[in-house]
């Protein structure tokens, strides 16, 4: 299965969060194995792990271990991803939350399984429940953190004058930051509860709170249908392959046909689907040699010659031709300007 992305918006947007508050942009890139180039289109993918090492980073830049959820907080949806757009255009709450569930992979790729929505809206008793079903929150707090607070703060605006959140539970231990939630939430917060879930004020469902906006909405769900669906054509075939070949990078030259073999189809059938898909094999190959010299240079880890070899090109001298045209700059002063 393909790694866990997020889109690239949300940690070009932490980290000129983090920038604000004294971190150092090269450091964040640095630590976080994260490519400038990744981040110029706010559209893009990168690995979940690189940005949850970019907020460990900007904590130990920082010394706030709340930044992250301080982050969500002060930085709206919209700000970040067409789902936040398109969250404020879906109308009253209930049609907010099944939009959110229809585009959240656009924001953080992560299967919930069985194909269940990742937010459910339960009733219980006379309360209401928005739930939120991520998977390995106790690995990953920060992610309930932020979700929370980003959804808490960005609908408290459309009403200022009535909370949203009557009470909140999490399934963690309460962080050093412990009074942000009381801060951020204007609700009380149960630690190690079990789930992670919001008590809702009836009133978001009684009334109509939220106004929907039919135009605007058509708009941004058609940008937001395509990257979905460029998410999923990532996941069946460009993401295989990536992950096929990336062990293998070492080696240079490598065989579509042993790929396809190793993917359980024949030669034909890969093109084909990856033809579909608009991209070639050789197309690939280039792409992940891109991303992952970035990554080593950036780290500060490996030399050029190193680097080269990792990629598996046969002279530096390639190497350098290749990153000339992949970035406009050759990889020393590339790995200079990383490391300022």
């Amino acid at each position: 299965m393909a790694r866990p992305t997020l889109i690239a918006s949300l940690a070009s947007s932490f980290i000129d969060f983090a920038v604000r508050h004294g971190a150092k942009e090269a450091a964040l890139l640095r630590a976080s194995g994260i490519c400038e180039a990744e981040l110029r289109d706010p559209d893009g993918r990168i690995p979940a792990d690189a940005y949850l090492a970019l907020i460990d980073a900007g904590v130990a830049a920082t010394g706030d271990t709340g930044l992250a959820m301080r982050h969500a907080a002060e930085t709206s949806i919209d700000r970040v991803s067409i789902v936040g757009l398109i969250v404020d255009a879906a109308g009253p709450l209930d049609a907010a939350i099944v939009q959110l569930n229809r585009y959240t992979r656009i924001m953080a790729d992560f299967p919930v399984g069985d194909g269940a929505d990742r937010f459910e809206l339960r009733h219980e008793g006379d309360a209401v429940w928005l739930v939120d079903h991520f998977p390995g929150a106790e690995v990953a707090p920060v992610a309930i953190e932020e979700t929370f607070a980003n959804l808490i703060v960005t609908f408290q605006k459309a009403a200022p004058e009535r909370n949203f959140a009557l009470e909140v539970q999490v399934s963690f231990p309460a962080p050093p930051h412990k009074r942000l939630f009381d801060e951020f939430f204007r609700a009380p917060t149960t630690f190690e509860a079990g789930r992670n879930a919001i008590r809702v004020n009836p009133a978001w469902l009684e009334e109509n709170t939220l106004v929907s906006q039919p135009y605007a909405f058509g708009l941004y769900a058609r940008h937001a249908d395509k990257l979905l669906a460029d998410l999923e054509r990532e996941e069946t075939t460009r993401a295989r392959v990536e992950a096929q070949i990336l062990p293998e990078l070492h080696k240079g030259s490598l065989s579509m046909d042993a790929v396809a073999r190793d993917l359980g189809m024949s030669r034909q059938t890969l093109y084909r689907r990856l033809k579909d898909e608009k991209v070639t094999f050789a197309e690939i190959h280039d792409d992940l040699r891109r991303k992952m010299a970035c990554d080593y240079l950036t780290a500060g880890k490996s030399s050029v010659n190193e680097a080269a070899y990792l990629l598996g090109f046969s002279e530096a001298s390639s190497f350098v031709r290749a990153f000339k045209r992949w970035t406009g700059q050759s990889p020393a002063a590339y790995r200079e300007a990383q490391q300022t």
